[in-house]
Protein backbone atom coordinates (compact mmCIF):
# COMPACT_ATOMS: atom_id res chain seq x y z
CA UNK A 1 0.00 0.00 0.00
CA UNK A 2 0.94 3.58 -0.89
CA UNK A 3 1.81 6.35 1.48
CA UNK A 4 -0.69 9.07 1.22
CA UNK A 5 1.87 11.40 0.58
CA UNK A 6 0.00 13.98 3.33
CA UNK A 7 3.25 16.53 3.14
CA UNK A 8 2.26 17.87 0.23
CA UNK A 9 -0.65 18.99 1.01
CA UNK A 10 -1.44 22.19 4.00
CA UNK A 11 -1.60 21.67 7.82
CA UNK A 12 -5.09 22.85 7.60
CA UNK A 13 -6.15 20.30 4.37
CA UNK A 14 -5.09 17.71 6.29
CA UNK A 15 -6.46 18.25 9.68
CA UNK A 16 -9.83 18.56 7.92
CA UNK A 17 -9.19 14.85 6.24
CA UNK A 18 -8.93 13.47 9.45
CA UNK A 19 -12.12 14.91 10.97
CA UNK A 20 -13.80 13.91 8.04
CA UNK A 21 -12.39 10.72 7.68
CA UNK A 22 -13.63 10.11 11.45
CA UNK A 23 -17.39 11.38 10.38
CA UNK A 24 -17.08 8.73 7.19
CA UNK A 25 -18.80 6.34 8.62
CA UNK A 26 -22.51 5.54 9.73
CA UNK A 27 -22.27 4.49 13.33
CA UNK A 28 -19.85 7.38 14.27
CA UNK A 29 -22.77 9.43 12.63
CA UNK A 30 -24.97 7.65 15.07
CA UNK A 31 -22.66 7.80 17.95
CA UNK A 32 -22.25 11.87 17.93
CA UNK A 33 -26.14 12.10 16.66
CA UNK A 34 -26.76 10.01 20.19
CA UNK A 35 -23.96 11.88 22.47
CA UNK A 36 -25.75 15.56 21.17
CA UNK A 37 -29.50 14.39 21.44
CA UNK A 38 -28.48 13.19 25.18
CA UNK A 39 -26.77 16.97 25.95
CA UNK A 40 -24.59 14.98 27.86
CA UNK A 41 -21.36 13.05 28.71
CA UNK A 42 -22.37 9.52 27.59
CA UNK A 43 -20.93 6.89 29.91
CA UNK A 44 -21.59 2.99 28.18
CA UNK A 45 -25.21 3.53 26.92
CA UNK A 46 -24.37 3.14 23.39
CA UNK A 47 -24.84 -0.32 23.13
CA UNK A 48 -28.44 -0.81 24.18
CA UNK A 49 -29.27 2.73 21.84
CA UNK A 50 -27.35 1.94 19.19
CA UNK A 51 -27.74 -2.27 19.02
CA UNK A 52 -23.75 -2.85 18.25
CA UNK A 53 -21.31 -4.76 20.02
CA UNK A 54 -19.00 -2.90 22.82
CA UNK A 55 -15.96 -3.92 20.97
CA UNK A 56 -17.29 -2.40 17.49
CA UNK A 57 -18.84 0.81 19.74
CA UNK A 58 -15.21 1.38 21.40
CA UNK A 59 -13.56 1.25 17.99
CA UNK A 60 -15.65 3.82 16.87
CA UNK A 61 -15.37 6.26 20.12
CA UNK A 62 -11.82 5.59 19.46
CA UNK A 63 -11.63 7.02 16.24
CA UNK A 64 -13.78 9.86 17.12
CA UNK A 65 -11.45 10.78 20.18
CA UNK A 66 -8.40 10.22 17.77
CA UNK A 67 -9.55 12.87 15.42
CA UNK A 68 -10.56 15.12 18.59
CA UNK A 69 -14.34 15.43 17.64
CA UNK A 70 -14.95 14.07 21.24
CA UNK A 71 -13.48 14.04 24.83
CA UNK A 72 -13.50 11.65 27.20
CA UNK A 73 -13.03 11.15 30.92
CA UNK A 74 -12.81 8.48 33.61
CA UNK A 75 -15.49 8.28 35.77
CA UNK A 76 -14.88 5.05 38.05
CA UNK A 77 -14.51 2.30 36.09
CA UNK A 78 -16.20 4.00 33.05
CA UNK A 79 -15.19 6.17 30.59
CA UNK A 80 -17.73 8.51 29.52
CA UNK A 81 -17.52 11.12 26.29
CA UNK A 82 -19.00 14.00 25.13
CA UNK A 83 -18.41 16.29 22.09
CA UNK A 84 -15.07 18.21 22.26
CA UNK A 85 -16.79 22.12 21.86
CA UNK A 86 -13.80 23.91 20.32
CA UNK A 87 -12.99 21.45 17.77
CA UNK A 88 -16.61 21.07 17.06
CA UNK A 89 -16.61 24.62 16.37
CA UNK A 90 -13.71 24.68 14.31
CA UNK A 91 -14.63 22.10 12.27
CA UNK A 92 -17.96 23.59 11.67
CA UNK A 93 -16.28 26.88 10.14
CA UNK A 94 -13.70 24.49 8.31
CA UNK A 95 -16.53 23.53 6.47
CA UNK A 96 -18.32 26.37 5.99
CA UNK A 97 -15.24 27.89 4.63
CA UNK A 98 -14.50 25.23 2.35
CA UNK A 99 -18.06 25.20 0.88
CA UNK A 100 -18.40 28.93 0.48
CA UNK A 101 -15.25 28.98 -2.37
CA UNK A 102 -17.50 27.28 -4.06
CA UNK A 103 -19.93 29.87 -6.61
CA UNK A 104 -22.93 28.90 -8.76
CA UNK A 105 -22.08 30.72 -11.67
CA UNK A 106 -23.40 28.63 -14.32
CA UNK A 107 -23.90 25.04 -15.51
CA UNK A 108 -20.51 23.79 -16.38
CA UNK A 109 -21.22 20.40 -16.88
Amino acid sequence: MGLTKTEIFTEEQNKLAVKLKALAHPARIAILQQIINTNACICGDLVDELGLAQATISQHLKELKSAGLIKGTIEGVSVCYCIDPVVWNELRDELSGFFSFYEVKNNCC
